[in-house]
């Protein structure tokens, strides 16, 4: 079951590789350049997540501390290089992250086959999103705020990933509806853990987070809706237990 998940994936990289093509045949050199180092480092990054889930969740747990610790010192980064440093905004940013990496520690230690379709919807959402606004998107959702999101790219995204809910929806085993809401929250919070994000840094005027993956904007760049995607799935278990 594993291994044709895997292979799902990989038709939805060569998807997503095709996607590229298109978009970075309109730009210029250096800035496709630059978008295909993003694409190959997601790749690969995709990769040591999912592997580490199926075949070594400790490893997975590892990382997940390693995520959360590089997220609290780019948080602390961006906040020491601002000139105003808005530390009655920044306590609440700690408080609220604070929160959110809680939930993902306990998410990382969570039943594999859960992590794995929860990663994955969070994987097909961030990718299609981004793929399809860069396509079609025009309508933007906050341009203050972020200003590459637009109503086509979520909507791109979202439909594609609880879409894919019902292909993956043997890992969790639960009705279609179920795996439909838990899909859509997942995508709900992903969603708004990256405009969180955004809204952090542009309080703070920052274009990144920092530069310590090729092609991203720092961790909480990359991992941003993973950490609320992840808090909701396990506050949905905390909420299931009791």
């Amino acid at each position: 079951m594993i291994s044709t998940i895997y292979f799902v994936i990989l038709a939805y990289f060569i998807l997503g590789f095709i996607g590229f093509f298109f978009i970075n045949r309109k730009k210029e050199k250096n800035e496709a350049r630059i978008s295909w180092i993003k694409f190959i480092t997601y790749f690969i990054i995709i990769h040591i997540l999912f592997f580490s889930i199926t075949l070594l969740p400790v490893l997975f747990r590892l990382i997940a501390v390693i995520i959360i610790a590089a997220g609290f010192y780019e948080l602390h980064k961006v906040q020491r290089e601002a000139r105003d440093k808005k530390k009655v905004f920044f306590l609440l940013a700690i408080a609220v992250y604070s929160f959110l990496s809680i939930g993902f520690y306990f998410f990382s230690g969570l039943d594999a086959q859960l992590v794995l379709f929860s990663f994955l919807i969070l994987s097909i959402f961030d990718s299609f999103s981004q793929i399809a606004g860069q396509l079609w998107g025009r309508r933007k959702i906050l341009p203050k705020i972020s200003p590459q999101k637009t109503v086509e790219g979520f909507l791109g995204g979202a439909v594609v990933a609880i879409a894919s809910s019902y292909l993956l929806s043997k890992l969790v085993e639960i009705s279609d509806i179920e795996t439909m809401l838990l899909a859509t929250g997942i995508i709900a919070f992903a969603f708004l853990g990256d405009l969180t994000a955004s809204y952090y840094k542009r309080n703070y005027s920052a274009k990144d987070f920092s530069r310590l993956i090729p092609g991203h904007g720092g961790f909480l760049d990359r991992f941003d809706s993973l950490i609320a995607g992840a808090a909701f799935v396990a506050l949905n278990e905390f909420i299931m237990i009791f």
